[in-house]
């Protein structure tokens, strides 16, 4: 029966978590277990638990006695993680380097290409995130690696909105950044890709100090 329940519970984390990702469910909205179980094919144990399970992830708000929402984040909050994703992600890519093979390599080109040809905001925000997490692979499965799954998690939302208002400009500036990454890594140069990095990455929080709109309700 342990094992049953686990499974249930994972089943809905995962569904719940994809969900909020793909903005199905957005930011603030209430999470009402009933509607949750209905909509799922669950009872409302395993989505009670998951629930607690995405609120220790950052995804949901738990309030007790009152509910669940989503969790939702101020301009302030993303700034702040996009300074902490700035510092850890170069070393999450540190850490990988010395285990990207030529096969991974070559699979992480074919991700920048599909990037930079998508045209779809969703899918855009999926093969974004493909791409960084493959210059990511090699890194061990340790703390930095789950807390830059987080970041990007709770992120998900607010890059989403971003990218939709994007123009032909921005999105060059990201498939150049893109370009220099990948070229860097081909070279083994690792001084050279941790700094494109940390400019990718600390360019899109520069102009998220100034996209105060995309947090407007």
């Amino acid at each position: 029966m342990g094992t049953m329940k686990e499974t249930s519970t994972g089943r809905v984390v995962d569904q719940l978590r994809a969900l909020i990702l793909d903005g199905d469910l957005l930011p603030g909205e209430r999470l009402r277990q009933e509607e949750l179980a209905e909509q799922l094919g669950a009872s409302r144990v395993p989505i009670r638990e998951a629930l607690r399970v995405l609120a220790g992830r950052g995804l949901v708000r738990l309030v007790a006695n009152t509910g669940a929402w989503v969790s939702s984040l101020t301009h302030d909050e993303c700034v702040e993680l996009y300074r902490v994703r700035e510092r850890l992600e170069p070393l999450l890519l540190e850490q990988s380097l010395p285990g990207l093979r030529e096969a991974e390599l070559q699979e992480i080109d074919v991700a920048r290409r599909a990037v930079d040809e998508c045209r779809d905001v969703r899918e855009f925000i999926a093969l974004d995130r493909r791409f960084h997490s493959l210059t990511y692979q090699a890194a061990p499965d340790g703390y930095v690696k789950r807390e830059v799954g987080q970041l990007w998690d709770v992120t998900q939302h607010y890059r989403r909105r971003f990218t939709e208002m994007q123009d032909d400009r921005g999105r060059a500036l990201i498939a150049s950044e893109h370009g220099l990454l990948v070229d860097a890594l081909m070279r083994g140069d690792s001084v050279a890709a941790v700094a494109v990095l940390e400019m990718h990455i600390r360019r899109t929080r520069l102009a998220l100090q100034h996209a105060v709109h995309v947090f407007d309700s």
